[in-house]
């Protein structure tokens, strides 16, 4: 493993997979099949999926040959990849350019939809499971992993299909001047991590150090921007290349949805996060107020958002997980709805939805569609709550799964960042 990826992983030299002997190891996948079957998940795929996925990336060059024409092609445009060490799908990748007035933002996500349309199989296994789940050291994917490995991969040096919202921004205030949103053809320059994009941030002399520092330089004035409009930050020790990534992905996912309430009118599925009463803000700061260090700035109890904001900006860190928990158990549960009526609280947008993870969202890959064809699901107001139903399935399933590996003697975060190995009885009893 690279330095860059162990700063990245948080490992130290010698620090190999978590070793658990082969009764706990079934005891863990007992434990998997026992979980999925309450929440109703699937683990396996259908044959019939299986062979459509394979049938449908068999020629991902002769697919783009054909296609180029009705495409644009950004071929030419300097773009990349920025994600964690331990990413498993490389479904977005950016570009940026400053021109005399304005800021044009290219975001590109996977084209899924070229692949998963309502007339296939796999839309309709999609639609059975809603999101993809993970668990640590297991994930189970919304669409067959082929897809993420191959075509839906912005690899370096590969032709691939995009979705691309291109936002061409006001170098002021960095709102939207023009959004369009259309099918392209993109080949990624380079895959970063988190920690190879902070080292290009600081290199004068690196490849894409122009690119990273000026879209650094955008994203952390979105992100200022959006903490004085009132938008809940929630970890404000976020590293640059976290920051860059979070911005550009939440100013995508925002245009989409302004071109589809504004600009066609059309129903979506929309992300709707319902505000805590004005009782439950007050007991929440209450809550905040009476930690030990920790002061709400005056000025700010009349908006709680702000005055959550400022305090974790000033509480020592052994506070930071009480302020955060306060928050968020009078926090509402955020659903998916045909309308964005009510808008999205944490945030503060009025208008939000998602379009940037298709490969692990039906939401998202619901409004690719709805973009591409003008077209919305009959039956989208079963397909929101289905979406949001299925949410919270993954969530209490991820909940009740790391408990149980707490309850065996398995830290739920080394599982996740290091994996498991499963060894003879007298190793295994060495190192638990």
């Amino acid at each position: 493993m690279s330095d860059d990826a162990q700063a990245e992983a948080g490992t130290v030299e010698g620090q190999g997979p978590v070793e658990i002997s082969e009764d706990l190891a079934r005891h863990m996948e007992n434990k998997r099949e026992e979980l999925f079957e309450k929440f109703e998940i699937r683990d396996e795929f259908p044959d019939g999926v299986l062979e459509e996925a394979t049938e449908l990336t068999g020629d991902v060059q002769g697919d783009i040959d054909a296609e180029i024409d009705d495409r644009e092609d950004l071929r030419e445009l300097t773009t990349w990849t920025t994600d964690p060490i331990d990413a498993q799908d490389f479904d977005d990748a950016i570009s940026i350019e400053e021109r005399d007035d304005e800021y044009v933002l290219w975001v590109h996500i996977a084209d899924v939809t070229h692949y998963v349309h309502p007339d296939s199989e796999m839309w309709d296994e999609a639609v059975e499971r809603c999101n993809t789940v993970y668990l640590p050291g297991y994930t189970i994917h919304m669409l067959p992993p082929i897809l993420a490995e191959s075509v839906c991969s912005l690899v370096p040096n590969e032709e691939r299909f995009a979705h691309t919202v291109e936002m061409h921004l006001d170098k002021e205030t960095l709102s939207y001047e023009t959004i369009d949103i259309y099918k392209s053809v993109i080949e990624s320059d380079e895959r970063l991590t988190y920690a190879q994009a902070e080292k290009r941030i600081d290199d004068p002399d690196a490849p894409l150090h122009e690119e990273n520092k000026l879209v650094h330089e955008v994203a952390n004035r979105m992100h200022e921007i959006r903490k004085e409009d009132g938008s809940l930050v929630l970890n404000p020790a976020r590293d640059r290349a976290h920051t860059i990534i979070e911005e550009c992905m939440l100013k995508a996912n925002k245009a989409v949805t302004h071109e589809l309430m504004w600009n066609r009118g059309v129903e979506a599925m929309y992300r709707v996060h319902p505000q805590p009463s004005p009782d439950e803000w007050s007991k929440a700061l209450q809550e905040i107020q009476d930690l030990d260090g920790v002061s709400i700035p005056g000025d700010t109890w009349d908006d709680p958002r702000k005055a959550v904001n400022a305090t974790l900006e000033e509480a020592p860190g052994r506070q930071l997980d009480k302020i955060q928990w306060a928050v968020m158990k009078v926090m509402p549960r955020a659903r998916y709805m045909n309308d964005p009526f009510g808008g999205h609280h944490a945030l503060n947008f009025e208008i939000y939805g998602h379009f940037t993870s298709p490969i692990r969202r039906l939401s998202d890959l619901i409004n690719h569609w709805i973009v591409y064809q003008n077209d919305v699901p009959e039956n989208l107001i079963e397909l929101c709550d289905r979406a949001s139903d299925k949410q919270k399935d993954a969530e209490q399933c991820e909940r009740e799964y790391k408990q149980f590996l707490q309850e065996v003697g398995l830290d739920p975060m080394a599982v996740n960042n290091r994996g498991i190995e499963v060894v003879e009885e007298s190793e295994a009893d060495r190192t638990l």
